[in-house]
């Protein structure tokens, strides 16, 4: 997707600092146990996690069940904060903003894909794509522009106008990227964004996101193999710490 007039001056404000660091994050969790749901132990879900993630860079996310890695994905997407630590996006705490102001942040910089699409099954795909610029202000007919504009990148233009019960789970995946590419953000967090698609549309879905990365910042967690190796990081995440890092 191409970058709209006037953003080419703010780019270039925001291109000496990565748009993502974590410090030294951790992210600790306190279980219910028993009937009465008491508090139970500690869970330390990430110790001592740190990264960046520059402008025109892929990160890939990798590690087993249970390493952290979707903990991280919703730190890095201002959807939680940290216990400890801190993660800057756009130069901003997170922690140190209130909740309307993390949303802000996320509709203005931040698209998620999400690993279960979060579709709303009565809508068409082309209304869901354009349900995440409704609170951007943006009209009814720039809504629908854009919309037209993110499901053709997903090669999706021909089912526009199918509810989500009418798609294929590839299908639904691509529409849950687009509807994350539609508001055109500086940061694309990706959860398993191959999960649910054969090789053929997978490699389309990663040339696309490989495409928008020229301009922005891609941190995708993944078990596939096809896309961990579009990025050009890979951090590898083992009981909540990092257990290495390698060069895509």
């Amino acid at each position: 997707m191409s970058r709209r007039p006037g953003d080419a001056s703010a780019m270039s404000a925001a291109s000496s600092a990565p748009l993502i660091a974590c410090e030294s994050v951790e992210r600790t969790y306190r279980r219910s146990t028993g009937r009465f749901r008491r508090a139970g132990p500690e869970v330390r879900a990430l110790d001592g996690v740190s990264l960046f993630v520059e402008r025109g860079e892929i990160l890939g996310i990798v590690g087993p069940s249970g390493s952290g890695k979707s903990t991280l994905l919703h730190l890095l997407g201002a959807l939680d904060v940290p216990t400890a630590g801190q993660v800057r996006i756009r130069g901003q705490d997170t922690a140190a903003l209130s909740a309307r102001g993390r949303r802000r942040l996320r509709q203005e910089s931040v698209g998620i894909v999400f690993q279960r699409f979060h579709l709303l099954p009565a809508l068409s795909a082309r209304s869901n794509v354009a349900v995440a610029l409704i609170e951007a202000g943006h009209s009814k007919a720039e809504r629908r522009s854009r919309a037209e504009e993110a499901l053709a990148t997903v090669g999706l233009s021909d089912r526009a106008d199918h509810a989500p019960g009418e798609l294929s789970g590839g299908e639904r995946q691509r529409v849950a990227i687009a509807r994350a590419l539609a508001p055109d953000p500086d940061i694309v967090i990706a959860d398993e964004p191959t999960g649910e698609l054969d090789t053929a549309t997978g490699e389309r879905i990663l040339d696309a996101l490989a495409a928008v990365a020229e301009d922005r910042a891609v941190v995708l967690a993944s078990h596939d193999d096809q896309a961990v190796d579009r990025a050009d990081r890979v951090l590898e995440l083992r009981d909540g710490r990092v257990n290495g890092e390698t060069e895509g």
